[in-house]
């Protein structure tokens, strides 16, 4: 008889039975789950403003190119290789990679939420996640770190949260004076 390497399948009927106990906390997870995202996309999509005054473009042209490229990372690349080029004040040019660097940050953490896998307790509770990173070690291959989704990192993602909002009014005081120094 062979044994499965699969992990047991859940008892999704006594998942199901549980899950309202813990709904406040499980909308909670999700809420900044969610909050994450939607930060993290606002931030990311300013940065087009930021390629169109490198560029010299209207917004549309500079949208057209950011959404070219394939990655976050390729759009803030070209975005940084611009900059050495056209901003010649090494205080702003300092302070967007200051912010590039915070959104990166950012960009961490909702990688680290969107791309790994939730684990449920018998409580109904999302209780850990497990990254779908492969973590390669001393010539050994192993799935993804596992995390327990505690109160210690719901406040840290509460804490992302806030940092992300932070960055995106801090991009918007930096737009006008980067348009300023390029006229």
């Amino acid at each position: 008889m062979t044994i499965s390497e699969l992990p047991p399948k859940p008892d999704f009927a006594a998942l199901e039975a549980a899950a309202p106990k813990s709904v406040d906390r499980r909308t909670t997870i999700l809420a900044l789950i969610g909050n994450v995202v939607l930060n993290w996309s606002n931030n990311e999509s300013l940065f087009i403003f930021v390629l169109m005054l490198l560029q010299k473009t209207d917004q549309v042209s500079a949208a057209i190119l950011f959404a070219t490229l394939n990655t976050t990372r390729a759009r803030l690349d070209l975005i940084q290789r611009l900059a050495r080029i056209k901003i010649k004040d090494k205080a702003l040019s300092r302070e967007l990679d200051h912010l590039i660097e915070r959104f990166n940050d950012g960009t961490h953490v909702r990688n680290e939420l969107n791309h790994c896998m939730y684990t449920v307790d018998s409580s109904g509770e999302i209780s850990q996640t497990q990254s779908m990173l492969l973590v390669q070690t001393r010539g050994n291959l192993r799935f993804g770190e596992t995390k327990p989704l505690d109160d210690a990192r719901i406040n840290e993602m509460i804490e992302a949260v806030r940092e992300m909002a932070r960055l995106n009014r801090d991009i918007w005081d930096f737009l006008p004076r980067l348009e300023a120094h390029l006229r």
